[in-house]
């Protein structure tokens, strides 16, 4: 694994996007969220994630040179058309377009159907945070989760990000609804370790941890079981009828064909009634009701959602980003 400088990363991945038809800004912006998912420690989806990314670009998945366009629009909520464009910067424009109408009515929501893979989910609760708004997005994704009681996978594992602004440090939950995320099981399957709990079927119908075989049987189990069943599907419904897009069962089994994804932007403006300083102070008390318990393993201090990602974020900022070299050089042949 090589470290290299956030700047070399983005200019980089830049470089290979212009290339690609991607005006200079768009091509910038689009660079920058892949180093920052990288920069955050979500490798599966940074740099990591940019080859497959560029292959759907060539395939005719992402068609680079379009933006979202409004189609409806009803006070505080609003519907848009991806039109297929790059998903992580149609995720950005609707989570920007969420905090305006936040601003304007206290609440935004924005629902957008035909767009793409937004990469790393957890970017637009960050997004949302760090401009002083509660923010909470889902994505609807290709089936690959069996629903409770199934052993055919017609549900997604859908993500969903519920972020809460801190002058301490932001909370932001980014969870999958399987109980690892297909990312975590490649993860774990490159290191050569076993997941920690059971994370799903085997090709016989046995729980297993080992992340290979899960990868295999496309039999990952959803969190909760049955609870994270049910919320994969209501998600999906909210999302699809919302922005009158597709549904996880209307969209292709390839990965690298998944297009046409629904996704659902909400935010919140905490301080739409007024300064209220007692908000922050609520916050605060939680995350020391947290740190102040009594953790499971001596050493180890409980942490809130997004306590990691800090501390990794300004790991990486100061050795530099890791890359694998393979993949750094797939990139630079681009």
């Amino acid at each position: 694994m090589h470290r290299l400088p956030f700047d070399e990363v983005q200019h980089t991945l830049a470089a290979v996007l212009s290339k690609l038809g991607f005006t200079p800004g768009r091509a910038a912006t689009g660079a920058r969220l892949f180093a920052e998912t990288t920069c955050d420690g979500v490798y599966t989806h940074g740099i990591n994630r940019f080859p497959r990314y560029v292959a759907t670009i060539r395939n005719g998945s992402v068609i680079v040179d379009t933006e979202p366009r409004r189609i409806a629009a009803f006070g505080a909520l609003e519907r848009w058309d991806g039109r297929r464009g790059p998903g992580n910067l149609n995720a950005l424009a609707m989570m920007d377009r969420a905090l305006a109408l936040s601003r304007e009515h206290g609440i935004g929501c924005v629902a957008l159907a035909n767009t793409n893979h937004w990469m790393r989910a957890g970017t637009y609760g960050w997004q949302a945070a760090e401009a002083g708004f509660i923010g909470i997005c889902w994505t609807n994704t290709m089936p690959n989760l069996p629903p409770w009681g199934g052993a055919e996978r017609v549900i997604g594992n859908n993500p969903l990000v519920v972020a809460v602004p801190r002058p301490g440090g932001h909370v932001v939950l980014d969870i999958a609804m399987s109980q690892f995320s297909y990312g975590q099981l490649e993860s774990y399957r490159k290191r050569g370790e076993m997941l920690p709990v059971d994370g799903g079927f085997d090709l016989e119908g046995n729980l297993t941890r080992d992340p290979g075989a899960i990868e295999r049987s496309w039999r990952p189990l959803p969190i909760g079981y049955w609870k994270g069943s049910g919320l994969s599907i209501v998600l999906d419904m909210i999302a699809a009828m919302m922005a009158l897009g597709k549904a996880t069962h209307q969209l292709s089994h390839d990965p690298v064909f998944e297009h046409s994804v629904s996704q659902m932007f909400l935010a919140m403006h905490p301080a739409a009634f007024g300064p209220e300083p007692g908000a922050a102070q609520i916050a605060d008390a939680i995350i020391a009701s947290l740190h102040n318990s009594k953790p499971a393993s001596e050493g180890r201090r409980v942490r809130y959602p997004g306590e990691e990602t800090l501390r990794i974020r300004a790991e990486n900022r100061k050795l530099g980003l890791p890359v694998e070299p393979a993949v750094w050089a797939e990139i630079q042949a681009m």
